[in-house]
C-alpha cells in the first residue's frame, strides 16, 4: 500500500482536512493517475455532509478528475507514463453483466464501484476521491483527455458534461428543437452550451434574470423568468425537450405543461424531496418525464472528444485545495460561475 497525501472529512459535521490515505499498489491492469485537478461536485457536499444517508468515513470526495500517468501495469495498452488521463464516477464494475456489455456500466447489476463512498468490487475496500495527489484505477476505467482541451478546465466534464450530454444525445436533440434548459448553474451552463452547439434553439428557464447575459453568451437565443406566472402561460405547448438540472424543491407539473404533444422532460437535478406529478400533465399531450444518470464509459469518451472538437468548456474557478470548505460554503449560496476546480498541485 502506498501512503498518500488527500483532503478527507472525519465525519458528517467535520470540515475536509489534510490527511493521509492508503492506495493499493497497482496490479497488471491499472493505472497510476498524479491528480493534476479535480472538480467540485454538488454531489460532493451532499455526500460528505452526509445527506443522502449511508456515507462511509473518512471520505475523500472527488469524481471529476483529470491526471498524468505515473505508472501503468503490464496489461495496460492505451496509457503510458506522461499521458493525460482522467477518472469519472465510477471506477469499476462487473464487466460482464448486460448493462457493462452494453457499454452502460454505470448500471451494472452487480453495483458500480463509485469513485469515493463506495468501496471497490470486493465490497470490503473503500474507494477515495480526487481530492488526493494520486488515484489508482483499471485501465478500462480511466478516459482519454483529447488535444484541445485545456487540462485545468477539463475536470467538470467527467460529471457535469457527460449528465447533460447524455440525455440531449438519448432524446436525439438537433437541429432546429425547441430546447428548454431549467436552471443556469453547473449542471444548466453545460447544457445551453451542448444544446446549442447541437444546432438546437435553447431558451433558459430561471427564478431571476441576473444571469441572463452570461445564458446568451453561452448559446441561449432566449431567456425567461419562472417567477412570473405569466412565463407559464406564454410558453405552455412550447417545447420539444426539457432539460431539468434544479436541485431545489419545483412543481414538475407546471414544466411538464411546456411540452409540445410527445414532449419530453428529463430531470437530473435532484430535489431533497419527491414532488408529485399529476397524471393528466403527461396523457394531455402525450408527454414523457424520464430521468437520466451519468453514463457508460464509452459515452463518456464521447462528451470529451465531442467538447474538444466543438470547442467547448465548463466555466470554471480554479482554487487551492486549502479553499475547499469555503467553497462548498459558496456553493449552497449559488456563489459560483459556475464549476470549481481544485488544483492539486496546492496539496503537498
Amino acid at each position: 500500500m502506498a501512503k498518500v497525501a488527500a483532503y478527507a472529512t472525519a465525519s458528517a459535521k467535520s470540515p475536509l482536512a489534510a490527511s493521509i490515505i492508503e492506495r493499493r499498489e497497482p496490479g497488471p491492469d491499472d493505472v497510476v493517475l498524479d491528480v493534476l485537478y479535480c472538480g467540485i461536485c454538488h454531489s460532493d457536499v451532499h455526500q460528505a455532509r452526509d445527506e443522502w444517508g449511508g456515507a462511509l468515513f473518512p471520505m475523500v470526495p472527488g469524481h471529476e478528475i483529470v491526471g498524468r500517468v505515473s505508472r501503468v501495469g503490464k496489461n495496460v495498452t492505451e496509457f503510458a507514463p506522461g499521458a493525460l488521463g482522467a477518472v469519472g464516477c465510477f471506477v469499476d464494475s462487473c464487466m460482464h453483466c448486460e448493462p457493462c456489455s452494453e457499454h452502460h456500466e454505470n448500471f451494472c447489476e452487480k453495483g458500480v464501484a463509485y469513485t469515493y463512498n463506495s468501496t471497490e468490487m470486493d465490497r470490503k475496500t473503500p474507494t477515495f476521491g480526487g481530492y488526493s495527489k494520486q488515484i489508482v484505477v483499471k485501465e478500462h476505467f480511466v478516459l482519454k483527455v483529447p488535444a484541445g482541451l485545456d487540462v485545468s478546465s477539463a475536470a467538470p466534464l467527467l460529471c457535469a458534461g457527460i449528465t447533460t450530454y447524455s440525455p440531449l444525445r438519448q432524446w436525439n436533440v438537433k437541429q432546429g428543437d425547441k430546447v428548454a434548459v431549467v436552471g443556469l448553474g453547473g449542471l444548466g451552463h453545460m447544457g445551453v452550451k451542448l444544446a446549442a452547439s447541437m444546432g438546437a434553439e435553447v431558451t433558459v428557464l430561471s427564478t431571476s434574470r441576473t444571469k441572463e447575459a452570461d445564458a446568451r453568451k453561452f448559446g441561449a437565443r432566449h431567456f425567461e423568468v419562472t417567477k412570473d406566472p405569466a412565463t407559464f402561460k406564454k410558453l405552455r405547448g412550447h417545447y420539444s425537450f426539457i432539460l431539468d438540472t434544479v436541485s431545489a424543491p419545483h412543481d414538475y407539473n407546471a414544466y411538464l405543461e411546456l411540452l409540445k404533444p410527445y414532449g419530453t422532460m428529463v430531470l437530473v437535478g435532484v430535489p431533497p424531496e419527491p414532488s408529485p406529478v399529476a397524471a393528466f400533465a403527461l396523457i394531455g399531450g402525450n408527454r414523457k418525464l424520464a430521468g437520466s444518470n451519468i453514463g457508460g464509459i464509452k459515452e463518456t469518451q464521447e462528451t470529451l472528444d465531442y467538447c474538444a472538437a466543438h470547442k467547448i468548456a465548463p466555466e470554471v474557478e480554479i482554487i487551492p485545495i486549502q479553499k475547499v470548505n469555503e467553497a462548498y460554503e459558496r456553493m449552497i449560496r449559488n456563489d459560483v460561475r459556475y464549476r470549481f476546480v481544485i488544483d492539486m498541485a496546492s496539496l503537498s
